[in-house]
């Protein structure tokens, strides 16, 4: 005769029991490999597809939820790194509150920066996962593809894989392709550097010829001008960090005289840098009033920002805003935007000097990251850097494509660093049964 307490027991029990078993399964060595291999993916797809993106970051969540341990994870928000990413969504999400325009743009508003929520999840994955750089590799190896495939496509256009507006791109734009390209390329500089120290000439020729052809294809095939701004930019930053001033001059010098020639034989790139004047004096909406238009924006946001300095007008006022200051004018004046193209009137319009700051000690703490002189800090920096920069011409931490490359690229690259800082912590497996199997492997490879 079964009492009241054995039917309680086997409501309990098959709960309990498949929570055991997912402990057990997830912290396999199996279960790490396979979310390592879906991160993976999601880096790979960046350059192809959004969709792609969507659904391996999804998935990879999904499989690392089970792996946390909870209570580190708390611990970790207290650091600057991980808290300011989610700080910024969270103004946002009460900046849903006092914005004045539609729900529906309200929610649309907070979508390009609820990415940044993923942060701290990544941070603290990496620094168990030891597989940091296949990550990284299999962006270099998606991005290398597609940068064979723009040689192609420009010779032959009807292998294009998508509909794109511009001449040798095969998939998505060529702003993404440029952010990707130059990405690429300034992160190979340390390796080839390396190499080169270590007189390895066969892996040395081979990482420069890599490097050469993403430079030349964003200077004879196709390129965002942005990057013509952040590629200098990345590197005096590189040669302050590596590079003694004896080889610095040296650098520089060769720059300038591959400089002198690519001008010389370029056209497009000369037609490139010569449209900033036409498109300067342009003074309507024909397509050709890029530098005018952001002028135009940005003069509009200033005002907009200095009419609610503190806490902004609100999530996904910018539209609004615009809409209002449009009324009875013509030409530029009359352009409705959602997009500012400067990610600091971006921010500013919406959620005044509070997100400006909050934005602002977000990029500096993960500045402060990548302070060593490692392959692994060197990425990191060039990607915040980078989208930095590039978000001075740009919403670039807002934009989907160079937004999911800073997320993923410095959760990745910061959880090695703070794993390199304090390995002890993994080793004395206080945490899921995962940090136990990857603190061994981590303490196995130090010993090798």
């Amino acid at each position: 005769m079964s009492t009241d307490s054995d039917a309680i027991s086997l409501t309990i029990e098959p709960p309990a029991r498949w929570r055991d078993r997912v402990r057990t399964w997830s912290g396999t060595a199996a279960y790490a490999r396979a979310t390592d291999i879906l991160i993976a993916l999601a880096a790979a797809s960046l350059p192809w597809s959004t969709t792609a993106l969507a659904v391996f970051m999804l998935l990879w969540l999904v499989a690392v939820i089970p792996t946390i341990d909870w209570e580190q994870f708390v611990l970790d928000l207290a650091q600057p790194a991980f808290a300011l990413p989610v700080a910024l969504v969270a103004l946002a999400i009460i900046g849903l509150t006092w914005s004045e325009t539609s729900w529906a743009e309200r929610l649309q508003g907070l979508k390009p920066l609820s990415k940044l929520l993923l942060l701290p999840f990544l941070l603290g994955y990496f620094q168990r996962s030891q597989r940091g750089l296949f990550v990284f590799s299999a962006f270099l190896a998606s991005c290398t593809l597609v940068m064979m495939l723009s040689w192609i496509v420009l010779a032959l256009p009807q292998l294009k894989l998508a509909h794109t507006a511009s001449a040798g791109v095969p998939v998505k734009n060529y702003l993404d392709q440029s952010q990707e390209f130059a990405l690429c390329a300034f992160a190979l500089a340390l390796p080839a550097l390396t190499a080169l120290r270590a007189r390895q000439w066969r892996i040395a020729a081979g990482i420069i010829a890599l490097i050469l052809l993403f430079v030349v294809n964003m200077f004879y095939v196709v390129s965002a001008r942005t990057v013509l701004v952040t590629m200098p930019v990345l590197l005096v930053l590189f040669a302050s960090l590596h590079l003694s001033r004896r080889a610095t001059r040296l650098l520089f010098a060769a720059v300038a005289l591959a400089s002198l020639l690519v001008w010389t034989t370029s056209p497009y790139l000369r037609h490139r840098i010569a449209d900033i004047g036409v498109e300067y004096r342009a003074h309507d909406t024909s397509g050709i009033a890029s530098t005018a238009q952001r002028l135009t924006y940005w003069r509009k946001s200033v005002k907009f920002i200095a009419e609610a300095p503190m806490l902004g007008h609100g999530t996904g006022a910018i539209r609004q805003m615009f809409t209002r200051d449009a009324a009875g004018k013509t030409g530029l004046e009359a352009e409705v935007i959602n997009n500012p193209h400067n990610q600091t009137l971006n921010v500013g319009v919406q959620w005044g000097l509070i997100g400006i700051l909050l934005m602002y000690a977000m990029w500096i703490s993960h500045i402060s990251l990548f302070a060593g002189r490692d392959l692994v800090s060197w990425i990191g920096l060039v990607i915040v850097v980078q989208n930095v920069t590039s978000s001075l011409l740009n919403s670039h931490l807002a934009d989907f494509h160079e937004g999911w490359m800073y997320v993923i690229g410095v959760g990745v690259a910061g959880g090695m660093t703070l794993r390199a800082r304090r390995p002890e912590k993994l080793l004395k497996g206080s945490g899921t049964a995962t940090s136990r199997v990857q603190a061994a492997g981590f303490s196995a490879s130090s010993q090798k």
